[in-house]
């Protein structure tokens, strides 16, 4: 069930008018069947894997929380007789029977993200290398697998950890995992924090409506007008990289730029927006990304749940784990200690990197470039040292056009590797990339032969305008912290209307839809 399809619309709008007229302490409950018929949308078998996840997730957390409760219980009231040595035991015999069911649980529904999304990548290389014939299985994607096993994953280690109190209402913890405007695209919650408003009973609330229809408003419209309009060239451009080379390929990296931007930032609006009209608030995934003056800033701006996820369950329990530590100890003693403090964090950067490539596809060019990211994040901190003496010895530097100059590099840089998910060829990609300097054809882009990608002008007046309305408001939200609704609606019960409407009609008219444009899924969906 498409966001931007009528069904969507009816869907929503039907489940809303039963959310207010319900008792309130329903209303989770319709949530949940909500959810169940929004996944069931895409396949009832592939209700099956969500259900193995929820159940199995949910039965080894309430073991977890059962054994650490039970074991804390005895250790408070007997601590004072035991010894020093025996107290360490007894911790240690609690975190091994705790461990035994985390691991079970992990395994197994990492284990089923595994098979089915890379078992045919596996196969198609052990063909390639070794010349054999191994048949795929060619799994059918259940929709949103990868989002929702990594947020019940990280439910499940915030319980091992103590950081959060195990869920033991099994169909309350089914809502959290397939919660239906996240389990296409994300973001990836944490049940702490998603949790204070999911369950929480909801008056009808004129205001925080409006703002979530607003915000669902201004996501049709970055996806209808902007992303999906946007599709056509960079299909076109895509589709033929012989004959588009050069100027071109600088062409297509803005496209792609903008589309993924709106396709990406417009799902997560509407998924935003409509856990507001419900009352229900999540963590925000994009702030002002092309604004980042350097690759570290860009990640924490662009997709930030699935980098702050794995940032928080990857790479600090690996870097601080007791192998990476042996290691780190082994390098300082034998190699120096500069050596000895960047081996276990390049290490473990290596392994995010590579393992974010391979959440985004099983296919060689989303690895490739997860690890260019890794070379450009590694290079970048061993130049902080010169960069602070550039700055120091060139006062302009702290000047707003150097702040402007580092945001368009970080732009083009981050455009340029993202150029392996347009052409999803290595070779090809990276010859396209050398063609900018060795093929001319700037001149092409500048004539009449831009009309040949699947444009008219009046789409790229369209394109035009509603990019300048997007830096519109990505200014004011990089200026003052906040996203423009606070400003529409200090203006306001009407001018929030106004311009809710204006989004609706400007879809309506404007809308990437009819002859010669395919209602396209979002972009992440596939993922």
């Amino acid at each position: 069930m498409l966001f931007t399809s009528y069904e969507f619309i009816a869907f929503l709008g039907g489940l809303f008018i039963l959310y207010y007229i319900l008792p309130k302490k329903c209303q989770w409950v319709l949530l949940l069947i909500g959810s169940a018929v929004f996944y069931a949308w895409a396949g009832l078998r592939f209700l099956a894997y969500i259900g193995i996840t929820t159940v199995t997730t949910w039965f080894a957390a309430v073991r977890i929380g059962a054994i650490q409760a039970t074991g804390n219980a005895f250790y408070d009231a007997h601590k004072k007789e035991m010894d020093k040595d025996a107290r360490k035991a007894y911790k240690a015999g609690i975190k091994k029977k705790t461990r035994v069911w985390f691991l079970a649980c992990l395994l197994l529904n990492l284990g089923i993200l595994a098979v089915i999304k890379y078992t045919d990548f596996v196969i198609d290389n052990i063909n390639a290398i070794f010349s054999a014939e191994i048949s795929f299985l060619s799994f059918a994607l259940p929709m949103g697998i990868s989002f929702y096993t990594f947020k019940s994953m990280g439910y499940l280690i915030d319980v091992y950890r103590n950081k959060a109190e195990a869920q033991g209402n099994l169909a309350k913890f089914a809502l959290f995992v397939s919660f239906f405007p996240q389990i296409i695209q994300g973001p990836i919650s944490r049940y702490n924090k998603l949790s204070e408003t999911l369950y929480a009973q909801h008056a009808f609330d004129p205001l925080q409506i409006r703002r979530g229809l607003l915000r669902i408003a201004w996501g049709f419209f970055k996806k209808l007008v902007i992303a999906d309009r946007l599709l056509v060239a960079v299909k076109t451009l895509a589709g033929s990289p012989e004959e588009y080379q050069g100027a071109y390929v600088v062409l297509i990296i803005l496209f792609y730029a903008i589309e993924l931007y709106a396709d990406f930032t417009g799902g997560i609006d509407i998924t935003i927006g409509v856990g507001e009209i419900f009352g229900i608030q999540m963590e925000e995934n994009f702030i002002t990304p092309y604004f980042s003056k350097n690759i570290n800033e860009y990640w924490t701006r662009w997709h930030i749940t699935m980098g702050t996820w794995f940032k928080d369950y990857i790479f600090y329990p690996l870097s601080v784990s007791q192998p990476m530590l042996k290691l780190s100890k082994w390098s300082r003693d034998h190699m120096g200690k500069a050596v000895g403090k960047r081996v276990t964090v390049y290490i473990a950067n290596i392994v995010v990197w590579f393992a974010t490539g391979l959440w985004h596809g099983a296919a060689w060019n989303f690895i490739v470039w997860g690890m260019l990211n890794c070379v450009v994040t590694v290079a970048s901190y061993e130049m902080e040292p010169l960069y602070k003496k550039f700055h120091a010895a060139l006062p302009a530097t702290n000047r707003g056009w150097y702040n402007v100059f580092q945001m368009f590099r970080t732009f083009w840089l981050m455009g340029a590797i993202r150029i392996l998910d347009v052409y999803r060829n290595v070779p090809t990609s990276f010859k396209q990339v050398g063609s900018i300097f060795t093929t001319g054809g700037w001149g092409s882009i500048f004539s009449a032969d831009i009309a040949k990608l699947g444009l008219t002008g009046p789409d790229y007046t369209v394109l035009f305008i509603g990019c300048v309305l997007m830096i519109a408001v990505s200014v004011v939200r990089y200026r003052q912290k906040d996203d423009i609704r606070a400003n529409i609606e200090a203006c306001g019960t009407v001018a929030v209307t106004a311009v809710i409407l204006a989004l609706v009609f400007a879809v309506l008219i404007f809308g990437a839809y009819g002859v010669g444009y395919d209602a396209s899924q979002f972009i992440y969906n596939q993922f």
